[in-house]
């Protein structure tokens, strides 16, 4: 299950954010979103977990959690809404 992370603190990092996961289950991968030309932290992040009962549990847990005095955002992620390629979504 891909699992949608907000609200990190700037200074969290892909081992940190793997880190808050781990107690939870195998975690596949864990990323913090950098911004492409600063590379700093945009304040989100993805995790992978292959076992979704575990993933679930720690959405279930971690969902409002102080992390460096910010209450994490932990959701199922959704998937990315497909575009038209003209940077209008598509209505049909």
């Amino acid at each position: 299950m891909n699992i949608y992370v907000s609200n990190l603190g700037y200074n969290v990092q892909d081992e940190d954010l793997k880190s808050f996961f781990t107690a939870y289950g195998e975690v596949s991968s864990a990323k913090v979103i950098n911004d492409k030309f600063t590379g700093k932290s945009r304040g989100f992040g993805f995790v992978e977990m292959p076992d979704d009962a575990a993933a679930k549990k720690a959405i279930s847990e971690l969902d409002g959690g102080d992390v460096d005095g910010r209450p994490l955002k932990v959701t199922e992620a959704r998937p990315k809404e497909q575009s038209s390629g003209n940077g209008y979504k598509k209505s049909w």
